[in-house]
């Protein structure tokens, strides 16, 4: 056991006090023993503090003796959040978390005082999950904040959120989100088993390097895991039974498990008329299976034209250009991506000409040099639109890999090659399984009419009352119907 000072000189070295300007360490007196307050600077508020140490300097002795510690959290500091340990690793956690500690001389337990306030902007409507109606309030960095989103949108009492450390430098603090009645058990055990087993000094790009934690090394390119920055979109999955997993400092929230279909389905289609929302559903669908499909189907036919009926005689190149048509379409693909990627690292007042440059004028000239046909600029672009129509971008990123592939066998083999294509991205479909083991083609397979139904329209509310099995929830029913 250290005694007061070691234990104070230990606290002090652990956290750099004389070294870091932002590890303060404050020294004064409370009914003439001595005291250390211990805090990191910028984490806490100076108002409050000023006003805790006049107060504890204020206090006489027979106020606080004995029982001190327990006199002063219940009489003197009228302060909502305090605590004490004599663990000097809990301690040192939670002043690094922005906690204050205060030692006073004498006392085996050292009193934590959370007075924590994090840099924090407001929440906003998240840029890639933006609805024409419906709710502009998105997640932010700061984890209790995106808890009180939640918990705004679900006063359910069976709602739990698990506090996880994660990261034996960073001490990322991780959470578990779940619905204690609805949620699947032995789905919540597993995901807190692997997180609880993850032994590493940091996760790096928070909620993405945990993903991959969670869900094992993978080369497969189909997303796992869905992310949004929407608190009802959180809200509504855990509702049907899934999880969610917050990372302190990321906006994003991943939810699991999920299907594929999970990726394809976007909150603007709720905040519609149902006939709308299906319409909208029906177009996206469209959108990623022209993503796909599209620069190699027509490729496939330019290379057997024989094929094409006499109406669709008109489709195809009267010149093929100086650059083969394979290499065009690899050319636009790369250039569209380049595109993209520098739209990104553009301030935003800039994004426009970059748009004008990249997009009109580029194209127009490489035709005009003799780079590309127009049609091949044509179907690039559509296919280009319907990738930026997906909702989830690690699903249309998923989407474009595969695409490159299937271009790459047309336009190598022709008919073999497409086929090759098509059964590599079917077969690696099938393969791919969600967290628990779950499969990620549901409801197609295993097949269930009544769910596919629902993820192929937008339902009305009151028509859809029962959760999806595939998550194996303790509650199915999500409202009591008479089924006479």
């Amino acid at each position: 056991m250290k005694t007061y000072d070691e234990r104070v000189n230990y606290i002090s070295e652990k956290i750099g006090v004389g070294k870091s300007f932002d590890a303060v360490r404050r020294d004064f007196e409370i009914a003439g023993k001595n005291a250390f307050l211990f805090f990191i600077d910028g984490f806490v508020k100076d108002e409050l503090m000023i006003w805790i140490i006049k107060r504890l300097q204020e206090v006489s002795r027979q106020e606080i003796v004995p029982n001190t510690l327990d006199k002063l959290i219940k009489r003197k500091i009228s302060y909502i959040e305090c605590d004490s340990s004599e663990d000097l690793e809990e301690i040192q956690y939670s002043l690094l978390s922005g906690s204050a500690v205060l030692f006073i001389e004498d006392l085996k337990e050292a009193l934590i005082i959370d007075v924590r306030t994090y840099p924090a902007r407001g929440p906003e409507e998240p840029d890639l999950e933006k609805v024409t109606r419906g709710s502009r309030d998105g997640f932010v960095e700061t984890i209790v904040f995106n808890t009180a989103l939640i918990r705004r949108r679900i006063r359910d009492p069976n709602l739990r959120f698990e506090l996880y450390k994660v990261g034996k430098r960073s001490q990322n603090d991780v959470v578990i989100g779940y619905i204690e009645d609805i949620t699947n058990r032995d789905l919540v055990n597993s995901l807190r088993d692997k997180i609880k087993s993850i032994d590493i000094d940091s996760l790096v790009m928070a909620e993405k390097s945990l993903e991959e934690f969670i869900l094992g090394r993978n080369l497969n390119p189909f997303p796992q895991a869905k992310f949004t920055e929407r608190p009802d979109v959180a809200a509504a999955h855990l509702l049907e039974g899934h999880m969610i997993v917050l990372v302190d400092t990321t906006p994003s929230v991943m939810i699991l498990p999920v299907s594929m279909f999970h990726f394809t389905q976007h909150a603007e289609d709720y905040y519609q008329n149902p006939i709308i929302g299906t319409y909208i559903r029906w177009v996206r669908f469209l959108a990623i299976i022209l993503s796909y499909l599209l620069p190699s189907l027509w490729l496939l036919l330019i290379k057997n034209k024989s094929i094409l009926p006499e109406f669709l005689q008109f489709i195809g190149p009267k010149e093929s250009g100086e650059i083969p048509l394979l290499f065009q379409f690899l050319i636009l693909e790369i250039g569209l991506d380049m595109l993209r990627i520098a739209s990104i690292h553009t301030p935003n007042a800039l994004t426009t000409s970059l748009g004008i440059i990249g997009a009109l004028l580029l194209s127009d000239f490489a035709i005009k040099v003799g780079w590309f046909i127009p049609e091949t600029v044509l179907y690039g672009a559509i296919a280009g639109i319907g990738m930026f129509a997906t909702p989830s971008i690690e699903f249309a990123m998923a989407i474009r890999i595969f695409r490159l592939i299937l271009l790459i066998f047309t336009g190598l083999f022709s008919i073999i090659g497409f086929i090759i294509g098509i059964f590599i991205f079917l077969i690696t479909l099938l393969r791919t399984k969600s967290f628990g083991g779950i499969n990620y083609t549901w409801p197609l397979i295993p097949f269930n009419g009544k769910a596919l139904s629902t993820v192929l329209t937008r339902k009305p509310i009151p028509e859809v009352y029962q959760r999806p099995d595939f998550i194996r929830a303790k509650d199915r029913d999500k409202m009591k119907v008479d089924k006479k």
